[in-house]
């Protein structure tokens, strides 16, 4: 038989070293008698796309032998690809769509989390692709289908996506190398080897360690085991910690203070307290510029950016942020007088704008523009006299005594009220549609309580509501 390439497709996001796996695959060859092409076609920023590495590898035994080198294809071609490698499960959904899996050739390796694309965040309503349909799609189309939370086996010990799905890769056996061989692949790459092998080896082997439990203030920690009942604890937890990171323990035990009267009215399966908590945790965590420049400012994403990069020791990495701030998200994180002074005052919002209207370009990585993102972000300690917060407060209040006066006498439209936040999202015009879709809607609470059908009606216009926002957008 003639001698033909291995060929080999990785679709990955940015951040989750997609790079470094091509580069292990390449020198896994190089070292294992075979030639070895590498390319990359990278896609667009705010997960709009992925980056697609492409390798192709060849005997070099069989390419002596015919006094030539073999040409390389440069990218992926539909029905001709032997492994997909695919870093998330929409990921792997794009691969199938294009024609790179067929079931009489394709290992798909694919994890099983999900990062939401940006037309499934910024739906107004449930905007996600069903999980479901993409695992059946991959199972029906692919000759062998290898599947798992890889990002949890990464995340478990300290690593990278990456280095899971080539623990994934070595144990499928599309390619015709040892497991040693990969690890000493691995070990020549020289940077993270012990945290890239963990996650080597556990993703090889099948097996998932437990995750670490964040560290926790043991009085609040246990008090969502000691308070609320089973059925809800996940999400609670979830919320807590999402809130301690947005703010700080203060702020998370409020939310638990501000649940305790939906649970001492919630009655059967807490379905009222679960998606209470949901909304509620999401809509303490507002955006606004002070939680956008804490998260720009971490040092994880200096890593992660470093990573997909491939930046060297010895060399430099500048990351340029273009920030554009609109005279409502500066008048948000103002003290509140001050922020009412400024959207009331028309020569004061004209120096702004006129300040501010071209936008700035901040070097992150410069001293003095990471210095102008960490005093932003530590404004987080002022965010509770800022005037976004006090209105956003003011909204909740209004929306959870809602919710618990409806409790009592009309449970199935205190339910379809508590999922009335999701109608606020994003920032910006798309904020203040939401924001004003969601009084409309709840307007007619009054109307509807106690009525015959009346949580049907209220769920209807909702989703109403859901959908004239998404089509604005």
């Amino acid at each position: 038989m003639e001698a033909r390439a291995i060929t080999i497709a990785i679709l990955a996001m940015g951040g989750e070293g997609g790079g470094v796996l091509a580069d292990w695959i390449v020198d896994l060859a190089e070292h294992g008698g075979y030639l070895a092409q590498t390319t990359s076609v990278p896609g667009v920023a705010q997960r709009t796309g992925s980056t697609i590495y492409y390798i192709e590898i060849f005997p070099e035994s069989e390419a002596r032998r015919a006094g030539m080198d073999p040409v390389l294809a440069l990218m992926p071609v539909a029905g001709e690809v032997d492994v997909v490698i695919a870093s998330e499960l929409m990921e792997a959904g794009r691969a199938v769509q294009r024609g790179l899996v067929t079931p009489d050739r394709t290992t798909l390796i694919a994890s099983t989390h999900r990062v939401y694309s940006m037309a499934e965040r910024t739906a107004p309503g449930d905007g996600r692709v069903d999980s479901a349909a993409l695992l059946d799609a991959a199972r029906t189309s692919a000759k062998y289908f290898v599947t798992q939370d890889f990002a949890a086996v990464a995340g478990n010990a300290g690593s990278v996506i990456s280095a899971a799905l080539f623990g994934a890769l070595a144990a499928a056996g599309p390619l015709p190398f040892a497991r040693e061989q990969f690890e000493e692949a691995v070990r020549r790459s020289g940077a993270g080897v012990e945290a890239s092998l963990a996650a080597f080896r556990a993703a090889a082997n099948g097996h998932v360690p437990p995750p670490v439990a964040p560290a926790q203030e043991p009085r609040l920690a246990d008090r969502i085991e000691r308070e609320f009942p089973r059925p809800c604890r996940e999400i609670l937890q979830a919320g807590f910690d999402r809130l301690v990171d947005y703010q700080d323990e203060r702020y998370a035990a409020e939310f638990l203070d501000r649940l305790a009267p939906v649970r001492d009215r919630d009655r059967g399966d807490f379905a009222l307290l679960r998606e209470t908590a949901r909304y509620l945790a999401l809509w303490m965590s507002y955006e606004d510029a002070i939680r956008v420049a804490g998260l720009k400012a971490r040092a994880a994403r200096f890593e992660r950016i470093r990573q997909e990069a491939r930046v060297g020791p010895a060399q430099i990495l500048e990351i340029h942020d273009y920030l554009y701030p609109r005279i409502g998200e500066l008048a948000d994180i103002l003290p509140a007088a001050l922020g009412h002074w400024l959207l009331s005052t028309a020569w004061a919002r004209r120096v702004v704008e006129l300040l501010t209207r071209k936008g700035k370009i901040v070097q992150t990585t410069s001293v003095s523009g990471y210095m102008k993102l960490h005093l932003l972000a530590r404004m987080r300690r002022s965010r509770r006299r800022s005037l976004r917060f006090q209105t956003e407060q003011r909204k909740i209040g209004e929306w959870l005594a809602t919710v618990v006066a409806l409790a009592g006498d009309d449970y199935a439209l205190a339910c379809e009220v508590a999922e009335c936040p999701r109608l606020i999202k994003g920032y910006g015009e798309t904020h203040s549609r939401g924001d004003a879709a969601f009084g409309k809607v709840m307007s007619a609470v009054a109307d509807l309580r106690g009525t015959s059908g009346g949580a049907a009606c209220f769920r209807q216009l909702r989703q109403a509501a859901l959908a004239e926002t998404s089509d604005a957008c």
